[in-house]
């Protein structure tokens, strides 16, 4: 009797293990945001799976940090391994989103991984887009542009 209550508890313990441990296959995305030109406002990170919401629609995941004319670092956690882009950007007014002019163009600094900047263009999810291959984390750097 004894030695079955002993099994139910190393079993249940055993399965509260199993399944408090991280997911297989998850990484940490660390963005590093550089030329921030002023501390005025908010720095958002978006990561994006979807080609059709890349660059400026809604992000799988977004981060919000306070500018700084230091690096800023966004911070992805336990991502699975996949294909993904990140649109970052310098929200200098507060409404969290990039403000365009009247033709589409941003009118707040922003940038995207890879350093993708088309002259005539929004950049597409193909050229920015990167690998998370397992465990291990990924940095990338963005260079931020009016």
């Amino acid at each position: 009797m004894k030695a079955q209550r002993n099994i139910q508890v190393i079993l249940v313990t055993i399965s509260i293990l199993f399944f408090a441990s991280p997911p297989g296959g998850a990484a940490e995305i660390v963005v590093i945001i550089k030329n921030i030109a002023s501390t005025d406002g908010e720095v958002g990170c978006g990561l994006f799976t979807d080609p059709e919401s890349f660059p400026m629609g809604k992000p799988d995941v977004q981060v919000w940090l306070n500018a700084s004319t230091d690096d800023v670092q966004c911070h992805f956690k336990a991502m699975p391994a996949g294909t993904y882009a990140v649109s970052v950007s310098h929200d200098l007014n507060g409404n969290r989103k990039v403000d365009t002019n009247f033709f589409g163009i941003p009118k707040e600094a922003w940038g995207v991984s890879n350093n993708v900047r088309p002259a005539f263009r929004p950049p597409r999810f193909d050229e920015a887009k990167f690998t998370v291959p397992d465990e291990d984390p990924l940095v990338i750097t963005i260079a931020i542009d009016d």
